[in-house]
C-alpha cells in the first residue's frame, strides 16, 4: 500500500471562499482549492504525495494514518 492511501483526503465546498477546498486532516490543512470538485481532489492527491515525500526526504516520521477508521459510517451516526 502506498503511503498516500493511509490518509483521508477531504474535498468540501466553502461558502466563505466560494470554491471547493481540499485538505488532509492529520497531515496537512488547507492544501488546495478550485471551482471543480474532481480537479481539486486530483490536485489534493498530488499535494499529499509531495508532503509525504518531503517528510520522508527530511527523515521525519509520518503522522499516524487517518484512513481505515470507517469515517463514512461514523459521519452517518452524527447526521
Amino acid at each position: 500500500m502506498k503511503a498516500i492511501a493511509r490518509y483521508v483526503k477531504v474535498v468540501e465546498w466553502s461558502d466563505e471562499d466560494h470554491c471547493y477546498v481540499g485538505s488532509c486532516p492529520g497531515l496537512l490543512w488547507g492544501g488546495c482549492h478550485g471551482d471543480d470538485e474532481q480537479s481539486v481532489f486530483v490536485e489534493l492527491c498530488q499535494v499529499v504525495d509531495e508532503a509525504i515525500d518531503l517528510l520522508l526526504a527530511d527523515g521525519k516520521p509520518l503522522p499516524p494514518p487517518t484512513s481505515g477508521r470507517d469515517w463514512s459510517n461514523r459521519m452517518q451516526d452524527v447526521a
